[in-house]
């Protein structure tokens, strides 16, 4: 576990953008990608640069169970916006939130996974310590699935909607069983807002309740952490 400590989400890009850099040096074909407020400076860092992903596959983390990806709060239109737009790939692999046959449209994302291997995942983490949707009491060696959103989650994500009552529920995420299986993972945070779940993700006992805790048992992983992130860390 290495920890990156940073002032602000800006300089937390640049750290981002050198450790995606350094990956495609060594080889890394097969991105895991991340939605939400946190990777934004990243992917701005990334679009920035020089590095080309024309040869390179990504998979996403999760999207919301009801929305096409025409719709612009799909996790699909965010990607477009702030990332594929100005840096595409070969393959960009997203779930389908329009398949109502959650067994069929799970089994079939989980093969993509299976046939595509994570060299490197971004990861955000949520305030109750989720990991892609992956809210408390999710099984560590869990596959893709539909979940049901908590209600810390769907608080967290009514800013990106007009009306509270239009967030989905529910989203197809990848499990963290796949999560685990990425030969790097990369986890940023910012704000004092993620210092509890930071504290325990980082320093408490591996749990269940706390999702990303499982990330200690990974044998190759990053933090990337603001001051008020890493501020209830003891070491």
């Amino acid at each position: 576990m290495k920890i990156i400590r940073v002032k602000d989400e800006i300089e937390g890009g640049q750290e981002a953008l050198a450790l995606f850099k350094d990956q495609v040096k060594q080889g890394a074909h097969v991105f895991g990608l991340a939605t939400g407020s946190t990777p934004n400076t990243t992917y701005q860092a990334l679009c920035q640069s020089d590095l080309d992903f024309s040869e390179a596959i990504s998979i996403n983390l999760d999207e919301y169970v009801g929305l096409s990806h025409n719709d612009p709060q799909s996790y699909y239109s965010y990607m477009v916006e702030h990332l594929f737009k100005q840096k595409p790939f070969k393959h960009s692999y997203l779930p389908d939130g329009t398949n109502e046959d959650a067994d069929e449209e799970c089994q079939r994302y989980s093969r993509i996974i299976a046939q595509n291997p994570v060299d490197f995942q971004l990861l955000g983490i949520g305030r109750n310590g989720h990991i892609g949707f992956n809210e408390p009491g999710s099984p560590f060696d869990g596959t893709t699935r539909k979940i049901k959103l908590t209600e810390s989650t769907l608080n967290a994500n009514a800013r990106f909607f007009a009306n509270e009552a239009d967030v989905p529920r529910y989203a197809y995420s990848m499990g963290i069983g796949e999560i685990m299986q990425a030969k790097t993972i990369l986890l940023e945070a910012y704000g004092m807002n993620k210092a509890d779940a930071i504290q325990k993700t980082i320093e408490g006992p591996v749990t269940p309740n706390v999702p990303a805790s499982i990330l200690q048992k990974h044998p190759n992983v990053y933090f990337i952490l603001d001051e008020e992130a890493a501020s209830k860390l003891s070491k």
